[in-house]
C-alpha cells in the first residue's frame, strides 16, 4: 500500500484517481508521495520513503527543486491543466478594461438617492471601447498563450505572437492566421493590448522594464497572468504615471502596487475554477501513480522525461535509477548487470541538465537492497526495483 499525503485542499476528483493500492494520510514524514498546491515546502524535511511530489498546478516556486533532485525525489507539475481557466480570465479582464467595468461598478455602489436617474446622467464618464479590431500581442505561446491568442482572434482582434522557443505542439495548436514574430521591439509598438505568458526564470524575471515600456504603443494596456516578477514594478509605475501605459491588469497583487492608479488587481484567481482544480489534481495524481508503479516520468521539472510504459511481461523486474548526468554512469550500470549475468530485456536512458534517469527491465528477481549494493557507484542518487 502506497501512502499519499496532501498539502492544501486537493480536489476530491483528483484524489479519486488513486486506486485501492493507495491510501491518503496526514503524516507527511511517512508519505511515498505528496500532492501540493501553494503550500511553501522550502523548509520542510522529507521522509526517506518519499518518491515524488506533484504540484496540482503549473508553478513550482513553492518547492525546493534542487534539494529534491539531490534526494532523488521527482517533482511533477500539471502544465496546461488550468490553461482554459486562465485564458477565460485574461479575456474577461481585457474586456473589463476596455469597457471600464471595474470603475463603473464601484461608482454605481457609491450612488445614493435616485439610482436610475443618476446612472443615466453619469454613465458617459465610463464610455469605453471595443476589443474588436484592436491588436493584441501575446508574449509566450505555451498552453495558455495559444488559447488566449486563438480566443482573441475569434473576437475579431488582430493577434501577433512572440515565442522564440515555441514547441511543435503549440505551433500546430496556434491559428494559422496568427503571425509569430521573433523580435519584441517590433511587436510592442503595434499592440493596443499586451499579455504575457512565460515562466519566471533567470531569462524572464524583470523582462518588461523601462526599455520595453518605452517600445510600447502610447496608451497600451498590459496584462500579466503569468508571474508578478516578470514586470519591473518601478518602471511600471513610471509608465503608468506618464501615461505611456493606460492600464496594468495582474492576477498577482503586491503591496507595492496596491494604491497605484490605473491598476486592476485580481486575487490570484487564474486557476480558481472547479474544473481547473479537478484537472490539475487529476493530472498530478495520474503522473505520480505512473512513476510510483512503473518508474515513468512525465512532466517533471527536476528530472528528464523518461518512459517505457508498463513492465515488459517477459521480464522479472524493473530497475529505476535516478543519477547525476556525468560520463560513464550508464556504461557502469550495464557493465554491472553483465557481470551479474543479468539479461537486460529492455532499457531507456534520458538526461536533462545535471540529472538523468535510467529504466531497465531485467530477467532477475532481485530486491532493492541487492540492486543498491551491486550498483554502488558514483553519481547514483536513488534506485528502486518494481515488480
Amino acid at each position: 500500500m502506497y501512502k499519499i499525503a496532501t498539502l492544501n485542499k486537493i480536489s476530491h476528483v483528483g484524489l479519486g484517481e488513486f486506486t485501492e493500492n493507495y491510501s491518503i494520510i496526514d503524516e507527511i514524514d511517512k508519505a511515498n508521495g505528496i500532492i501540493v498546491r501553494s503550500h511553501d515546502m522550502h523548509d520542510m524535511e522529507f521522509g526517506k520513503d518519499l518518491y515524488a511530489i506533484a504540484r496540482a498546478g503549473a508553478g513550482v516556486n513553492n518547492i525546493p527543486l534542487e534539494r529534491c533532485a539531490e534526494e532523488g525525489i521527482v517533482v511533477f507539475n500539471a502544465p496546461g491543466a488550468n490553461a482554459n481557466a486562465v485564458k477565460e480570465l485574461v479575456i474577461c479582464s481585457m474586456i473589463m478594461s476596455a469597457r471600464n467595468i471595474p470603475a463603473a461598478l464601484s461608482w454605481v455602489k457609491e450612488i445614493s438617492g435616485d439610482l436610475k436617474k443618476t446612472v443615466e446622467k453619469g454613465k458617459s464618464q465610463f464610455a469605453g471601447s471595443e476589443v474588436q479590431g484592436k491588436t493584441l500581442g501575446v508574449i509566450g505561446l505555451g498552453a495558455i498563450g495559444v488559447l488566449v491568442a486563438n480566443a482573441a482572434q475569434k473576437l475579431g482582434m488582430k493577434v501577433i505572437g512572440y515565442d522564440p522557443y515555441i514547441t511543435l505542439h503549440s505551433a500546430h495548436a496556434l491559428s494559422t492566421n496568427i503571425p509569430v514574430g521573433s523580435d519584441l521591439a517590433t511587436l510592442l509598438p503595434q499592440c493596443d493590448y499586451v499579455t504575457i505568458h512565460v515562466p519566471a526564470n533567470e531569462n524572464t524575471v524583470g523582462m518588461l522594464d523601462s526599455r520595453r515600456f518605452g517600445q510600447m504603443k502610447d496608451g497600451a494596456v498590459l496584462l500579466n497572468f503569468a508571474r508578478d516578477t516578470l514586470v519591473n514594478n518601478k518602471a511600471l509605475k513610471e509608465a503608468l504615471i506618464s501615461g505611456k501605459l493606460k492600464q496594468y491588469i495582474t492576477d498577482f497583487p503586491v503591496n507595492e502596487l496596491a494604491d497605484v492608479e490605473n491598476i486592476i488587481l485580481t486575487p490570484h484567481l487564474g486557476a480558481s475554477t472547479e474544473e481547473a482544480e479537478d484537472n490539475c489534481a487529476s493530472m498530478a495524481a495520474l503522473q505520480m501513480m505512473d512513476y510510483i508503479e512503473n518508474g515513468n516520468i512525465t512532466n517533471s521539472v527536476n528530472f528528464p522525461a523518461c518512459s517505457m510504459g508498463k513492465l515488459n511481461p517477459e521480464a522479472t523486474a524493473r530497475v529505476c535509477i535516478l543519477n547525476k548526468n556525468i560520463p560513464t554512469v550508464l556504461g557502469k550500470i550495464t557493465g554491472i548487470m553483465s557481470d551479474l549475468n543479468i539479461n537486460i530485456r529492455d532499457m531507456t536512458n534520458k538526461s536533462r541538465g545535471d540529472y538523468a534517469c535510467t529504466i531497465l527491465d531485467i530477467d532477475a528477481d532481485m530486491t532493492d537492497e541487492q540492486i543498491k549494493n551491486a550498483v554502488d557507484i558514483e553519481g547514483v542518487i536513488r534506485i528502486r526495483v518494481i515488480k
